[in-house]
């Protein structure tokens, strides 16, 4: 049992989102200690206290373009974080021709591949990186199936952290890349993100390094839910009716919502927007589960959006939480749509995402056409990955460039004015 007694006075505690039980705030605890590591912990808050000094007003006077300018609704010390990688306030673009394709009342994309290491995986890393600071860790751990590793090895880079980073062996090459220059011990572990879960698992409890794997430490979660808080903030407190996510092991869509949820109890947005959570058809257990009205099942690992192929997903209550509570959906798109959402993105509207930064675009695409989206409603789309994290895919996306010699005769053969 963790023995550290948290001093940060805006937390109250926990609650486990299994059994309901309460427990005072331990630093350095994870699950719940009747429901083991399926008891994933929601930490609370004291929403008066946060309310005396955060507010509509002094975000507005607050200059901290980053998500440490939210530190009140994050688990963490009261302390300087400029020395800290530049995390958040990413552009949240107004959406100029999809949105006529789609023919909704409004489109807006949240580039969140601009993060310090070109993921939203930065706002969970940079909050683990804090902690395991807070706490006295010299090395931080997790596993990863790409995003997560990187973000994790470069924050603790800059935070003067050691890191080691469990991540399968299909891992793209840039994201790999990432890590070795962050100067991570990486370990590609021969198996799937399952397999690579439980060696790290394993290998954190045996060493005593501080755990950042994103499915059980409930830290983890309050970072990503800073997209939410800034989405709020830069549509001036009225978010769209919609706001759609990319899912793998749960932890992001449960963020998501939990930052709505935070500004919903402080009173400063009047309503928490429809969260549609989208999945590949090559491994897509929430949506699978949610279809047939089951408990989630394992899934078969079988898409090309590596950041988002995970066939046991660690953070299911969360994530099950963020689309029932907020009336949302769940929907799954095939591979192709995947890679068409990101040639479209990139080519009519200028946001370059990787497969599973583009999945929720491609996943509202299919849910107008559905008409699970309204017509005249609007939607954000959280873009979470930068396409420069796997090339490979984006000239799958692309295609190839047109060859010639150099003669402007044989350019004008190759049909290029044409």
């Amino acid at each position: 049992m963790p023995q550290t007694k948290s001093e940060i006075p805006q937390l109250t505690g926990y609650t486990c989102t299994l059994c309901r039980q309460h427990y005072p705030y331990l630093e350095e605890m994870l699950t719940c200690p009747q429901c083991g590591e399926t008891g994933i912990l929601d930490i609370d808050y004291d929403y008066d206290l946060i309310g005396r000094s955060l507010n509509r007003d002094s975000l507005r006077r607050d200059q901290d373009r980053s998500m440490w300018r939210y530190k009140a609704l994050l688990p963490l010390e009261d302390r300087d974080y400029s020395d800290f990688l530049r995390i958040g306030w990413t552009p949240l673009y107004r959406s100029l021709r999809l949105v006529d394709e789609l023919g909704i009342k409004g489109l807006y994309l949240k580039d969140d591949g601009l993060n310090p290491t070109a993921s939203l995986k930065d706002r969970a890393s940079g909050v683990a990186v804090a902690k395991a600071l807070e706490l006295g860790y010299d090395t931080i751990s997790c596993s990863s199936t790409g995003n997560a590793a990187s973000s994790c090895a470069g924050n603790a880079a800059r935070a003067g952290l050691k890191t080691v980073i469990f991540v399968p062996e299909r891992a793209p090459q840039g994201k790999l890349a990432q890590m070795l220059i962050f100067g991570a011990r990486v370990v590609s572990v021969l198996g799937d993100y399952r397999e690579t879960f439980n060696l790290s698992k394993a290998a954190i409890a045996k060493y005593g390094w501080y755990n950042r794997n994103a499915g059980i430490n409930p830290v983890m979660a309050e970072g990503k839910k800073t997209v939410s808080l800034e989405i709020a903030e830069q549509l001036d407190f009225q978010p769209t009716d919609w706001v759609a996510v990319s899912v793998g092991d749960g932890c992001t869509i449960g963020g998501v919502y939990l930052g709505f949820r935070d500004l919903y109890q402080l009173g400063m947005i009047d309503r928490i927007p429809r969260i549609l959570g989208i999945q590949s058809t090559g491994c897509s257990p929430f949506v699978d589960a949610a279809r047939d009205g089951a408990h989630l099942k394992p899934s078969p690992e079988n898409t090309l959006a590596d950041s988002i192929s995970v066939g046991v997903p660690r953070n299911p209550v969360k994530a099950l939480r963020a689309v029932s509570a907020s009336g949302g959906a769940w929907i799954a798109v095939p591979d192709q749509a995947i890679l068409e959402a990101m040639r479209d993105m990139g080519a009519k509207e200028g946001v370059f995402g990787e497969p599973a930064g583009v999945t929720s675009y491609a996943g509202v695409r299919q849910a107008v056409a559905q008409g699970v989206i309204q017509r005249h409603e609007t939607v954000t789309c959280i873009c979470s990955g930068s396409g420069l994290k796997d090339v490979a895919n984006a000239l799958k996306a692309a295609g190839n460039p047109i060859r010639s010699r150099p003669d402007l005769e044989e350019l004008e053969r190759t049909g290029l004015f044409a």
